[in-house]
């Protein structure tokens, strides 16, 4: 029996990109999360809700490089017709990302009495870069529709999805942070679970709907009983995590991590259920994975290069969050 590999290599890809974006929207979510936060946060606690960061926020970055990567030179036709509808948004991405890396060097070198000035620049980036991917999400979940429609659903995932990022921010101040910080952290958890739920809710109702196609995978029998433990399981850690809100922080710091996680898996759980809804097609109803292709060779010889990087990207990332591991300090510069 021989392996089909121009079935499996279109696949494998499609898995390593799924696999990037959920990482990245993971790890620089939070990131993004922590520059909103910035608007209801004092001075000297934004110093450590940057320290919170500041070893990791630029590798987090890295798997949206590697998302795009390949999607550009394993899905060359999707990546010309999805960057063609969303052209705009993916400007105001970049710009959002240009401001807040700016802003967050430009904050450590100027006077201190200049600081709130790239603080609340800081803050601009992560909302707007926040909003222009929940923007995209709307879009994408009905079909790259960017009539009117598309354009309010867009906006609606927008505001949800920068909640959930200030959720994951929240949660990562948790539990990188201790005393009042930590304990304001908690609230403010506690505000965008709200939000977060709401968000994810209306992108599950919506995405059903968005096509026949989509529909018929999700309300026909028995994938419907197979695919029921997603927004269970989704419902129920939203509901736990609420009710721990009220027990943190835990004598000790017991647990400061359990919110991210929490949150983590719950993320998974969306990305899961999106993932289902538009196999196989990687343009919605337009462009199956095997359709937006390149050619077998051109696949294998990438797969030859992304089993060299991505196992790097892995160890690196591991590695600093193992060293820089353990509550923010005080924020110095040489």
């Amino acid at each position: 029996m021989t392996f089909d590999w121009p079935t499996a290599l279109p696949l494998i890809f499609a898995g390593l990109m799924g696999l990037a974006i959920l990482i990245y929207v993971i790890l620089d979510g939070f990131d993004l999360g922590i520059g909103i936060l910035f608007s209801v946060a004092e001075d000297a606690e934004q110093d450590t809700m940057i320290a919170a960061i500041g070893p990791f926020w630029d590798a987090n970055e890295t798997w949206l490089v590697l998302a795009v990567g390949l999607l550009l030179v394993a899905f060359p036709m999707a990546h010309g017709v999805i960057l063609t509808a969303l052209y705009i948004p993916v400007f105001v991405l970049l710009v959002g990302l240009i401001l807040r890396g700016v802003a967050f060097d430009f904050r450590a070198k100027v006077p201190s009495g200049k600081k709130h000035r790239w603080n609340r620049i800081f803050f601009l980036g992560s909302i707007i870069a926040s909003l222009a991917q929940g923007y995209m999400l709307g879009v994408y979940v009905l079909g790259l529709d960017v009539g009117l429609g598309g354009i309010a659903f867009g906006a609606l995932v927008a505001l949800c999805l920068s909640a959930a990022y200030a959720a994951m921010g929240a949660a990562w101040v948790i539990y990188k942070t201790e005393g009042e910080l930590q304990r304001k952290a908690v609230r403010w958890l506690r505000t965008t679970l709200v939000l977060t739920a709401l968000g994810m809710a209306a992108v599950s109702l919506a995405t059903p709907f968005a096509s026949p196609r989509i529909f018929a995978k999700w309300f026909v029998w028995p994938e419907m009983l197979y695919l029921s433990p997603l927004p269970i399981l989704s419902a129920l850690l939203f509901l736990w995590l609420w009710r721990q809100t009220f027990h943190l922080p835990k004598p000790d710091d017991r647990h400061a991590l359990r919110p991210f996680l929490t949150l983590a898996a719950i993320f998974a759980l969306g990305f899961a259920g999106l993932a289902w809804s538009f196999y196989p097609f990687v343009v919605p109803d337009k462009l199956t994975i095997w359709q937006a292709a390149s050619a077998t060779e051109s696949l294998a010889i990438i797969l030859a290069g992304t089993v060299v990087v991505l196992p790097v990207i892995i160890f690196y990332s591991f590695y600093a969050y193992r060293v820089f591991g353990g509550k923010a300090t005080d924020l110095t510069y040489d």
